[in-house]
């Protein structure tokens, strides 16, 4: 296997370069998503329709937790990046072992909070009525893994701070298929239902986390720990925090998002309109990978050639992310306009081995999940402009721009949109929301990335 050194992160010419990075974080986001895309239709077509929407309701809570893991990952990913620019490593490795202390206090603390509530957390998510109990199967199973997930996404953006793309892509890769292979062992052959979907969830986390701790501790790492490293330091861990808050601000905001979504279409439709939005749920995470692949690839390179004072290479840098993304984000729009209804049956599955709820739930779906997924995903080729503007702030450790950027499509507009909108046109309110809000996100993202563009990177 090839390796990137970080020291070429401030070197080679930044389209070859951004290729190398986000090539491999596109196919690692790609095989991630692609899993939770599988094992949603595994789950649809072997234990029901609401059991997709029971997962659809776990999933913010576990997500949430795990983001904690992904925030401190970034924020000190970012003093990382830029300490190996400007060649010190000593602040690298303090950060990298303020980072793994910080995420086991964090997350085990979180996770005994959401075992302890789980009973009030699942309804207020919308796991009412049918959903409940396969809910909180779900829930309780995949929440014991969650800890080691969020080491995993922690340890993984480090590893892309190194400039080792490759093995930040294997990373996400074998977690996957062995999530897929124990799906079908435990749900299909086994016949375990939610608690196997659970249940080879929770394995792919730990399998993840296997791969990660390998890595550090192997010739593969530059960041080599020793006891030290890990005291707790409140100088870097005030550092990690103002820059991780823009991204737990996000999953925190995504979170919210989940509850009011959940429980408007509750509402409105229904058990069936909250699996609709389960699968579009997926399809946001899955069809987007290549962009938020070269969101991921760009945060390396700028973050090293900002902490070098190379700010030619910066501005080059976020001209080609956004091409990049900008045309990969156009690919997936035209597929998603062009093949709604196709891509929502592979969630459904035989009529023949269902019962008459199960049956009516499909349809349902059918009938309001096409023109869903052409009005959320309307707005998708411009979204680029978003995501590398917000990210460019983080990757260069401007805690406040890169959080209120961050926040601006869903804090500031998505939600005070789906808290309006339906009450006068109802569920077609819903979904308008989603390309509004991008819009709107992007307009506020342009001005402001091109403002400071002109004002610092001189």
């Amino acid at each position: 296997m090839t390796k990137v050194s970080a020291d070429q992160l401030g070197e080679e010419s930044i389209g070859r370069l951004l290729i190398k990075q986000a090539v491999p974080a596109s196919i690692g986001i790609l095989v991630m998503s692609l899993n939770i895309l599988v094992d949603t239709i595994f789950v649809g077509n072997w234990i029901g329709p609401i059991a997709i929407a029971a997962i659809n309701v776990v999933l913010p809570v576990s997500f949430f937790i795990a983001a904690l893991g992904m925030a401190i990952g970034i924020g000190g990913s970012s003093i990382i990046s830029r300490a190996l620019g400007a060649e010190n490593k000593e602040k690298a490795l303090k950060t990298f072992g303020n980072q793994i202390t910080l995420t086991l206090l964090v997350t085990i603390s979180m996770v005994f909070l959401g075992l302890y509530y789980v009973d009030s957390l699942i309804p207020a998510f919308g796991g009412k009525g049918a959903i409940f109990d396969p809910a909180k199967i779900y829930y309780i199973i995949v929440l014991y893994g969650v800890p080691f997930l969020a080491l995993c996404m922690m340890g993984n953006t480090v590893i892309r701070a190194e400039g080792k793309p490759k093995f930040a892509m294997i990373a996400m890769i074998i977690p996957s298929f062995g999530n897929l292979f124990l799906d079908y062992l435990f749900i299909f052959v086994f016949d375990w239902g939610m608690a196997g979907a659970a249940w080879a969830t929770t394995a792919g986390y730990l399998m993840c986390f296997a791969y990660i701790f390998y890595f550090f501790v192997s010739k593969n790492s530059e960041l080599k720990l020793n006891a030290h490293h890990f005291l707790l330091n409140h100088q870097i861990l005030k550092e990690i925090s103002s820059l991780g808050v823009v991204t737990l601000s996000r999953q925190a905001v995504t979170s919210i998002t989940y509850l009011l979504m959940n429980n408007i279409l509750f509402t409105l439709g229904g058990e069936p309109m909250v699996a609709v939005y389960a699968i579009i749920g997926r399809m946001l995470m899955f069809a987007l990978f290549p962009v938020f692949g070269v969101t991921q690839g760009f945060l390396p390179i700028a973050g090293f050639n900002y902490g070098a004072r190379k700010y030619v290479r910066v501005k080059q840098s976020i001209k080609i992310a956004i091409t990049y993304a900008a045309l990969v984000a156009s690919v997936v729009f035209i597929i998603l306009m062009v093949f709604p209804y196709q891509i929502t049956s592979l969630f459904l599955g035989d009529p023949s081995h269902m019962t008459a709820l199960d049956i009516a739930t499909n349809e349902f779906i059918l009938e309001h999940a096409p023109t869903a997924m052409r009005w959320v995903f309307a707005a998708t080729p411009i979204i680029a402009f978003q995501l590398i503007g917000a990210a460019y702030f983080q990757a260069i450790g401007k805690a406040v721009p890169a959080l209120l950027l961050t926040l601006s499509r869903q804090g500031f507009f998505f939600i005070p949109l789906i808290l309006t909108l339906p009450y006068f046109i109802g569920e077609t309110g819903v979904w308008i929301s989603f390309p509004i809000a991008d819009v709107l996100s992007t307009v506020v993202t342009v001005l402001y990335l091109r403002m400071a563009v002109n004002k610092e990177l001189k």
